[in-house]
């Protein structure tokens, strides 16, 4: 049976600081935002506000069943936007859902239609290439392609079907600027198991080593990535089902069942039931924008953080927060982090995969023995039942044709993966702020030995990734050093993940050198063993005190005291100038296309957004 109380404890005294902190700093801008939405509040199906000739292009290409109900406009109608492509494993599943969806609503008295599609771009694939220059920019077209795809004010609700890294953050927001609508996100869940992350990392060094071949390294990616699904380490894309869940915007215990299981077409069965039951004329009235509140941000960051999730969601989750009039800062996570402990062992921060996590317990489980701590705030609206949050605890389970919803055990079923609240991994949780004469950075310390917390050593300065490679193929990096990689934020160059190097990093932490990594850019949840400052404030392409480094001076990078400071004397420190970018990345491979938002784009800190310009 379950732990969960039937009453939640008191919250933690911090938990109650941080979030009346943020309720007081957004309480202008949310109260401006929840007005919108009451303006844009319909009464009935929106259908009936359309004219007939608004109607008839809507509805020129639906079946004839469809198009009579859709015609009436007397039955809610629901817009799917979805990020399906067949190139990608983890949205190749979507191909089939529309129609799923379609059929079901006509079972339920409502229509479906594909609002639009959303473009899906994959780190992995794009990884140490130009195309990654554009990742980050893409959740905020994903975003816009979600507002153009609900513009046509033709829905009464919203089913979002996406799952990787800037496309459900970018749907998120969407979906926000529509946060009129009742909302429940679809995902479609991960691959199995093939070749252990452990497994496949090493080989990944081997390779960066001259010790294996182009071959072996190829066979190795392609056992590691074999089907369709989700990768099945605990990156950006895993991390965000996390999140979901913990804000109550999935179906419950629906992030990690496999594509091909008869459980997950019934839960997306179940979502289109449930979101016609939010609607206006339900008589349950729950829109998005009214559940994504100051409490459900904060229950997100603490989801995060008790997993040991992606880094990038210290950069989304505040533009996600700004889309919904809520202001959050890198100093909310880590005061959350002082309380919050680390409840998983998931790759990067384990041997596990995301299938052993949810084996083991999986979000559901984390989401209890948070809430059973006051840990986590209860008294939220969800998607999901009356108990807020506490209706989202239980696992589902096929029964015939229908999902029940059923207890978890009191203990975990692995407890090297998933641990109970009174028995962690570790007392804080995953991620640290990092701040000092170099700026403010986020790391990502779960997956990080605690012998490495602490880097003082000389700094090599690169201005590339390829910059690094190239050194470390010369034979230049066989010693103790702190990598300063600079010209990888936003305005740079795009803020492109790092990746490119991980391995060469953690091929000369295996052999027993102290190495770290500072740097504007970032690296997303498989930053791994590596010491690394990420996201490094203000980037140096802006005049960030970064760019003052130059080689050999000593960096100390301390997790436990959250100091980042260049050990260089004072007035040599302020007397430097800061370095001009020389290098112009702007042009080919779609490039061209995003100088405005490289120049107009925020800081991490503010989201990295090129929606929400101060």
């Amino acid at each position: 049976m379950s732990t969960q109380p039937s009453v939640n404890p008191p919250l933690h005294p911090v938990l109650q600081r941080v979030t009346q902190r943020i309720i007081e700093r957004s309480k202008t801008l949310r109260s401006e935002y929840l007005a919108r939405l009451e303006q844009m509040r319909g009464r009935g199906p929106r259908r009936a506000s359309l004219s007939c000739a608004n109607q008839a292009h809507a509805n020129a290409a639906a079946d004839s069943k469809a198009k009579i109900w859709l015609n009436q406009a007397q039955k809610p109608n629901i817009g799917i936007v979805t990020s399906y492509n067949d190139m990608l494993s983890a949205h190749q599943p979507y191909a089939t859902y529309p129609d799923q969806i379609k059929q079901t609503a006509l079972r339920f008295n409502a229509t479906a239609q594909v609002a639009g599609g959303v473009p899906a771009m994959c780190d992995g694939v794009t990884q140490g290439r130009p195309g990654m220059e554009l990742s980050l920019f893409s959740r905020d077209v994903i975003a816009q392609a979600t507002a153009i795809a609900l513009s046509h004010d033709a829905f009464d609700a919203t089913l979002c079907l996406g799952i990787c890294d800037k496309i459900v953050p970018g749907l998120l927001i969407g979906a926000l600027a529509f946060g009129h609508l009742p909302t429940i996100f679809v995902p479609a869940g991960p691959m199995g198991s093939g070749l252990s992350n452990k497994e496949k990392a090493a080989v990944r060094e081997r390779y960066a080593q001259g010790k294996a071949t182009k071959d072996e390294l190829l066979a190795a990616e392609s056992a590691a990535y074999h089907s369709a699904g989700t990768c099945t380490f605990y990156g950006t894309a895993n991390s965000n089902q996390m999140l979901l869940e913990a804000m109550g915007l999935h179906m419950p215990g629906a992030a990690f069942v496999h594509p091909a299981d008869p459980l997950r077409a019934a839960l997306t069965d179940t979502a289109v039931e449930r979101v016609l039951q939010l609607t206006e004329q339900s008589g349950n009235y729950r829109p998005i924008g009214q559940l994504v509140d100051e409490k459900c941000i904060v229950n997100a960051v603490i989801a995060l953080l008790a997993t040991g999730g992606s880094t990038n969601h210290t950069i989304h989750w505040i533009a996600v927060a700004r889309a919904a009039g809520i202001l959050i800062d890198w100093a909310d996570f880590d005061e959350l982090s002082s309380i919050i402990p680390l409840l998983t062992r998931v790759y990067p921060n384990g041997t596990a995969d995301v299938n052993a996590f949810e084996d083991a317990g999986g979000p559901t489980f984390v989401i209890r023995e948070l809430l059973s701590a006051g840990l986590m705030h209860a008294d939220v609206m969800t998607v999901f039942g009356d108990q807020g949050l506490n209706s989202h605890t239980t696992k589902p389970v096929l029964e015939g044709e229908k999902v029940r919803w059923q207890a978890l055990p009191a203990l975990s079923t692995d407890t090297s993966v998933v641990r109970n609240v009174n028995d962690p991994f570790a007392t804080t949780g995953g991620l640290r702020l990092l701040q000092g004469n170099l700026g403010r950075a986020i790391v990502k310390a779960s997956a990080v030995p605690e012998e490495a917390w602490i880097v003082r050593a000389p700094a090599k300065v690169f201005d590339s990734q390829d910059a690094l490679v190239n050194a470390y193929k010369a034979g230049q990096l066989n010693m103790d050093f702190v990598a300063v990689v600079i010209f990888q934020g936003p305005q740079a160059n795009g803020m492109p993940e790092l990746h490119h190097f991980t391995p060469v990093l953690g091929s000369l932490m295996s052999a027993g050198y102290k190495v770290a990594l500072v740097t504007d850019g970032r690296m997303s949840g498989a930053s791994g063993k590596i010491p690394a400052a990420l996201h490094v404030s203000p980037e140096v392409a802006q005049g960030g005190p970064l760019g003052k480094v130059q080689e050999g001076d000593l960096i100390e990078l301390n997790v436990h005291t959250g100091e980042l400071r260049a050990l260089v004397a004072e007035d040599e420190w302020n007397s430097r100038a800061v370095r001009t970018l020389s290098s112009d990345s702007s042009h080919g491979y779609g490039r061209d296309l995003f100088v405005a938002q490289r120049r107009v784009v925020t800081a991490p800190e503010k989201g990295a957004s090129t929606l929400f310009i101060d």
